[in-house]
């Protein structure tokens, strides 16, 4: 798997909660709801671990919360998950897969604020993403990005100043 950077700061992407994976395991979801059990056709994006589910793969469809603030920006999204814990993936570069990108070939950048406000938000590619990130991450008001699909609108990562 290729990774980028940007250019002149490094990244750290932060991990699905390990509170929040072994509440899914044990099968129950961020909206207190039973998670779904499915085996993957293939393709579908594992946010424990960065990549696409391989066909066959028992994964887990549950819903997640990346924000920890009330206010209207406050939402519940799906996640795919492995079904069994898997390595950890890189966490210090954008994960970037020419052949099978994680997060395709088009995705969003939307940038947050400390209260966890939009700030800024770009749609991206993998060859525009470290400027990108750069531009987003060296305004002071940003506080973290999370990458989103843009087709769907769906969490894909979460990404802080390394």
């Amino acid at each position: 798997m290729t990774m980028l950077s940007p250019p002149s700061s490094s990244i750290r992407i932060v991990p699905l909660p390990d509170a929040f994976l072994a509440r899914i395991r044990a099968g129950i979801d961020d909206q207190d709801q039973p998670v779904e059990r499915h085996i993957a056709r293939g393709s579908e994006p594992l946010r424990d671990c960065l990549r696409p589910a391989l066909p066959g793969e028992a994964i887990l469809l549950a819903s997640y919360c990346p924000f920890t603030v009330a206010g209207p920006y406050k939402e519940y999204g799906p996640v795919f998950v492995a079904a069994a814990a898997q390595p950890a993936p890189r966490l210090d570069a954008l994960p970037v897969d020419g052949e099978r990108p994680y997060l395709g070939a088009t995705f969003v950048l939307r940038a947050y604020s400390a209260d966890e406000r939009i700030v800024d938000a770009r749609l991206s590619s993998p060859q525009a993403a470290a400027d990108d990130l750069g531009a987003l991450l060296g305004r002071e008001e940003v506080a973290f990005v999370l990458a989103r699909y843009a087709a769907y609108g769906c969490y894909a990562l979460r990404i802080e100043r390394g």
